[in-house]
């Protein structure tokens, strides 16, 4: 008997549910990643977390190595073609068994289950495994027995099933034997556009140094300095969780590990760290999210009144916003961030994001598929999740008529300009009472700078209408 292990968005050797159970110390095993670079245009893949990946694959197959575990690596147009690959290898390797942890989006599980179906028929098992969450989808559920469809009591349930047992997992043990003789090699063709990821380590030991740091010195301030673009107040692990460098369980062994103990009694959080946990909850929640509604994979409103409103949003405004210059400094200031390092802090998230559905009236698609091409830590339900959250179409959505006001969330979150004077260097020398609205200053029309590309208050009761008249038709 041989094995396969399948890698995909689960890039670690630790806490990885389908290599554990592919291990048992006499079978041997092979890994296998197959890049598919047209899929991932149509799914918006990001050059920088392409190169993320691609970097991360070398530090696997060293990790790899010293579980006398070879990675092969292959590379194919997509998910149709990469499983006519993956069978026939297994076919002429001999292999019995293949093991993979699941996805929710609906392109994915239509791979898994057209591949199990082709292993079937060759006599060949294809074994899933739910990975990804801490508690799988399916096992929160209200007591009508159906997913949940508001957050708070979604947390509430989950925490009430959640033991600490669920995230101590065991390290991978070593086979005994590994007959393969593929190995990695680092020149093997990666034919998708690639930005560099290098700020970003890749190996394990410096992932799971970020994490520790971050728990053992941040995260009791998290609850006071999440919301602050200018403070290092959050724990830059999204992209690690995204391609599965690091798992949700990894991360919540160590809250609690680094967490308060009573004599004889679990450890407690904190206020810090529990709301880095809810954070984390909510990531859950997007997934189960994605699993009970295959409409969002296609990019579907949550909300079946979505289907009523018009968008009137130009492909010219829709510019300015991706290139940073509508003239409001919060919104400018986050998207050339997103654009020069693949990340934008998560409150500037939801400020860009109102911004280009509230006030320049452009359908969320266009965000959400924008962001996705240029995150580094880009995850399909939780970028779409956000996305359908500020445009208030999706699941436990902020109310529609809850608009942001960019002045008001830069004054609140960035009120001396740091962050802005940081990405928008044309604001140096504009004083901190007009640095959210430069407009004002005597001197502005001496700056490279451009006006407001909209009124807010005026785009906002445009929006309030819109809404209105949609829930109104449905």
């Amino acid at each position: 008997m041989k094995r396969l292990v399948l890698f995909n968005r689960d890039l670690r050797t630790i806490d990885n549910t389908a290599l554990i159970q592919a291990v048992d110390g006499e079978t041997p095993v092979i890994a296998v990643f197959i890049a598919t670079p047209q899929q991932w245009v149509q799914h918006d893949l990001a050059p920088i977390q392409a190169d993320l990946i691609r970097r991360r694959l070398e530090a696997l197959n060293t990790e790899l190595e010293l579980l006398n575990i070879p990675l092969l690596y292959h590379q194919c147009d997509n998910f149709e073609r990469a499983n006519e690959w993956l069978l026939a290898l297994s076919i002429e390797l001999g292999v019995t068994e293949l093991f993979l942890n699941l996805d929710y989006e609906v392109n994915e599980r239509n791979r898994i289950s057209a591949l199990s179906e082709q292993f079937k028929q060759h006599g060949k098992t294809v074994c899933s495994f739910d990975d990804k969450c801490i508690l799988r989808p399916g096992s929160v559920l209200n007591k009508q027995g159906q997913n949940f469809k508001v957050f708070t009591p979604f947390k509430n349930a989950w925490k009430a099933q959640f033991t600490l047992a669920r995230v101590r997992k065991p390290i991978v043990s070593v086979p005994t034997d590994a007959p393969f003789h593929y190995r990695y090699a680092s020149n093997v063709p990666f034919s998708y556009p690639l930005v560099s990821s290098l700020p970003l380590p890749v190996d394990t030991d410096s992932i799971i140094d970020r994490l520790r740091t971050f728990s053992h010195d941040r995260v009791m301030y998290y609850h006071q300095d999440r919301d602050y673009p200018a403070v290092d107040g959050t724990s830059q692990l999204s992209a690690y969780l995204a391609i599965g460098a690091l798992s949700a369980r990894q991360c919540v062994a160590r809250l609690y590990l680094d967490a308060t103990m009573s004599d004889g009694q679990e450890p407690s959080l904190s206020e810090g760290p529990e709301v880095w946990l809810s954070e984390l909850i909510w990531r859950e929640f997007y997934q189960h999210l994605v699993h009970f509604e295959p409409k969002l994979s296609r990019r579907h409103g949550y909300l079946s009144w979505e289907k009523k409103l018009i968008w009137q949003g130009r492909e010219d405004v829709f510019k300015q916003w991706t290139n940073g210059v509508t003239g409001y400094p919060i919104v400018d200031a986050a998207m050339r961030q997103l654009n020069a390092t693949g990340w934008m802090h998560n409150r500037l998230r939801m400020i860009v994001a109102s911004f280009l559905i509230k006030d320049l009236h452009v359908d969320w698609r266009w965000g959400e598929a924008y962001f996705m091409s240029k995150l580094v830590d880009g995850d399909f339900a939780a970028n779409n999740g956000g996305w359908q959250w500020c445009a208030s179409t999706g699941c436990d959505g902020q109310p529609y008529f809850r608009i942001f006001n960019p002045i008001r969330q830069g004054e609140r979150f960035d009120a001396q300009g740091e962050f802005i004077r940081q990405w928008i260097p044309e604001l140096a020398q504009v004083p901190n009472r007009h640095i959210h609205q430069p407009w004002r200053w005597e001197a502005f029309q001496k700056l490279e700078y451009p006006e407001p590309i909209v009124d807010h208050k005026t785009q906002r009761e445009i929006t309030l209408s819109v809404y209105k008249e949609a829930r109104d038709q449905h």
